[in-house]
């Protein structure tokens, strides 16, 4: 019992105990809380935003030493450590009505650094006060230059954007035009061009003339709606927007670092300041992609108020977010940031906002155009390092959103007239082969002619590069229509960030021309090369592709390669490309049987030229007749030389040394053979190898060196029946009947 007291009496102390500290504790946050609001209450700053917020109207400025201490802290803390948004609100109200005269506002807008985020609410009040017309108009011009400065560090757009029509009242002005013309620039959706908007900005230019500002905000319309903007745009302008945030920059980097905060490269530059050393020469700080994140670091959405619905893109840090806001993202405003950003690609690949494509390839075009393609002083000779990180940043993009651009496309046809071949080669072909279809009407003019020029006058690597790029560029065009392509075959439409509407036969004629005109330069290019292997090879792949366009990709053609290039890759002397032309002989023939078949059992068969198959048969005789008959000279090959021309070259039995055994690409195989099949034979006589049994063995011995392609053309084209004779004849007759039998199964035929 008395154990159970002590411990009843520990258990009372103990209790007490706690509930001493508990309000120990409570009385300690009391005392910090009052001591946190007796300092706020004695801040210096603090006093001054109070001053600022309850002054009267009509206080006197003249002689106000109260007025100046407080402005000279509230300049300190801003240049020191920037204002918080509560305190740009309270200084931007105070300058914006006037209740102290126009005398102080100049300066108090120039203090307006912001340490955080400027809040829109602010921003959207000082507009409103400039329709009260007591503003001086250098106080207004000053105004709108700080809303530009700060433009990315606002909170949010929505409400800018929903007085849209008020900002552009201001256009009329003739001082404000410029700093207007540049507002509404970024803050321009397509729901916002209207024809009357239109007409005034055509009558400000009737007035004031062809003023750049007007000119870029009149071409952005046109991007959104070119139906109603009919004025010539000139590819070429001015910079239509000047630098006008100078009286802000230094203040707000020196800002940002005191704060820990760090300078971004789109902030950098977007303060960047022309240098007067060399103000005449044209800066290409446009190659350089704007930084995607903010300028500053800004709290979660939550914190800014449940009125806001758009969520700012620099605020996306995953997938999973971006899903959660897909439909709620406020794009930045500088577009071209977005090639930097694998989640606003995403966001553009599954949204497809039309107005944010256009924004960006008007940003890209003007980069491309007045940047690179028609600058004077260098270019990208002058900064190689920042052109070719900004053409891998675009293919990048590109290569993730599996297409191109519309700028980028109208930038290389005019760069491939005056493109040399080796300036960014890698960089340049990659962007060439992500070129949409071509209508076969604009096709030569476009690309085939400048690439003509450009192959014949440049290097065996260029020529390689360039074979591979037409490759790549039909592949994208083959697995569009594949993936694109109506039901009924009778158009083809895509909806993607390229408008591309084309009939059926319009890209079966785009195709072809590309297929013949590859074939052009494949034929010409092995003759000036000396049949290169390398070239050879390239050229193989692209004929990979073709041969089978109408079973992998669904398009009903079928063209055949060019005795140019059929003839050099059958008599190479590596073993590797006669396999491929092998393989790809056998992909013609399954397509174009399979063609024959659907043409007998569909009603909307397409027809194959009667052309196509007698190339067809002609290359698969001589094919077989070379490699399985020995017989070269056939009476009906396309290719033949007199008797007594081959007679002089001096080999014996001219007309046999392209077979199996005894051509250049498979001699050094027959060889290897012959020794594993007669080890102890001292005299080496390939024909040997002609007898039933050594000829089926030395046949497998071929296919398991991995000649695929021989195995399947020979499979496909030689009846089983003579394939298996050497398990049903005698050893001493199998040469003979080899020649006389029908080895060659029926040709198709047309």
């Amino acid at each position: 019992m008395a154990t159970l007291l002590n411990l009843s009496d520990s258990d009372h102390s103990g209790l007490s105990d706690q509930s001493v500290s508990t309000r120990s504790s409570n009385r300690s946050l009391r005392i910090a809380e009052q001591e946190r609001r007796k300092n706020e209450a004695e801040d210096p700053f603090v006093l001054a935003l109070k001053y600022f917020s309850e002054v009267e109207a009509g206080t006197p400025v003249t002689g106000n030493d109260e007025l100046e201490n407080n402005l000279v802290r509230v300049e300190k803390v801003a240049f020191s450590r920037g204002l918080s948004p509560e305190a740009i609100s309270i200084m931007l109200d105070f300058a914006m009505s006037l209740r102290m005269g126009s005398s102080p506002c100049a300066r108090v807008l120039k203090c307006l650094l912001p340490a955080s985020v400027v809040p829109q609410e602010a921003v959207v009040r000082a507009i409103v006060w400039l329709t009260v017309r007591k503003l001086p108009i250098s106080t207004q011009v000053l105004f709108i230059k700080w809303v530009l400065s700060v433009f990315d560090m606002i909170d949010a757009k929505d409400k800018l954007r929903a007085i849209y029509g008020f900002i552009f009242s201001f256009v009329t002005d003739e001082n404000l035009c410029p700093f207007i013309c540049h507002l509404l620039y970024l803050l321009t959706r397509k729901e916002n061009v209207r024809v009357f908007r239109v007409r005034k900005l055509l009558e400000q230019q009737s007035k004031l003339g062809r003023q750049p500002y007007l000119l870029y905000l009149l071409s952005l319309y046109k991007v959104f709606c070119p139906e109603l903007v009919t004025l010539s745009i000139p590819s070429r302008m001015k910079s239509g927007f000047k630098n006008h945030i100078s009286p802000w920059k230094s203040a707000l980097i020196g800002v940002q670092r005191r704060n820990g905060v760090q300078v971004a490269s789109g902030i950098s530059l977007a303060f960047a300041v022309r240098d007067k050393t060399a103000s005449r020469k044209r800066k290409h700080a446009h190659l350089e992609l704007p930084s995607l994140s903010p300028v500053t670091i800004k709290e979660p959405q939550a914190a800014q108020g449940s009125s806001r619905k758009l969520v700012p893109m620099q605020q996306v840090q995953s997938f999973a977010q971006l899903l959660q806001n897909m439909h709620r993202i406020e794009l930045p405003a500088q577009m071209g940031s977005l090639l930097g950003s694998s989640l606003a690609l995403q966001y553009l690949d599954c949204v497809q906002d039309e107005s944010a494509l256009l924004r960006l390839n008007f940003w890209l075009g003007y980069a491309l155009h007045e940047e690179f393609l028609f600058c004077s002083d260098g270019g990208a000779n002058k900064n190689p390092d920042e052109v070719l990180q900004f053409l891998n940043r675009l293919l990048s993009a590109q290569h993730f959103l599996q297409e191109g651009f519309n700028s980028s496309d109208a930038f290389l046809f005019k760069f491939l007239n005056v493109w040399d071949g080796s300036l960014l080669r890698p960089q340049i072909l990659g962007l060439l082969s992500n070129i949409p279809v071509i209508p076969s009407s604009q096709i030569k003019a476009l690309l085939f002619d400048p690439l003509m020029q450009l192959f014949f006058t440049s290097s065996l690597f260029f020529k390689c590069g360039l074979i591979e790029c037409l490759n790549h560029m039909l592949l994208k065009w083959l697995t569009w229509h594949s993936a694109y392509a109506l039901e009924d075959d009778l158009d083809i439409s895509l909806n993607s960030h390229t408008s591309i509407n084309i009939t059926l036969s319009g890209f079966k004629d785009s195709v072809m021309e590309l297929v013949h005109f590859v074939g052009r330069l494949a034929s010409l290019g092995l003759q000036l090369e000396g049949c290169h292997s390398l070239l050879l090879s390239f050229i193989l792949d692209f004929y990979e592709t073709v041969c089978d366009t109408f079973l992998k990709f669904g398009l009903p053609l079928v063209v055949m390669p060019p005795p140019g290039v059929f003839y050099p890759a059958f008599f190479a002397a590596d073993p590797i490309s006669v396999d491929r032309l092998a393989f790809i002989m056998h992909r013609y023939k399954v397509n174009l049987t399979s063609a024959k078949r659907q043409e007998k059992v569909t009603e909307q068969a397409f027809h194959i030229s009667r052309q196509t198959f007698r190339e067809f048969n002609r290359y698969q005789v001589f094919l077989v007749n070379c490699l399985w008959n020995s017989n070269m000279c056939y009476p009906e090959a396309e290719v033949r030389l007199s008797d007594e021309l081959l007679a002089q070259s001096g080999v014996p039995q001219f007309s046999t040394r392209l077979d199996l055994i005894h051509h250049p690409a498979f001699v050094s195989y027959a060889l290897d053979f012959h020794h594993k099949c007669w080890p102890g034979r001292k005299d080496t006589d390939l024909n040997s190898i002609k007898q039933t049994k050594p000829w089926s063995w030395y046949l497998e011995y071929l296919f398991t060196q991995g000649f695929d392609g021989l195995k399947d053309f020979l499979q496909n084209n030689i009846s089983r029946r003579v394939m298996m004779a050497g398990d049903r004849r005698e050893d001493g007759t199998q040469s003979q009947e080899l020649e006389s039998a029908p080895q060659i199964k029926q040709p198709l035929l047309s």
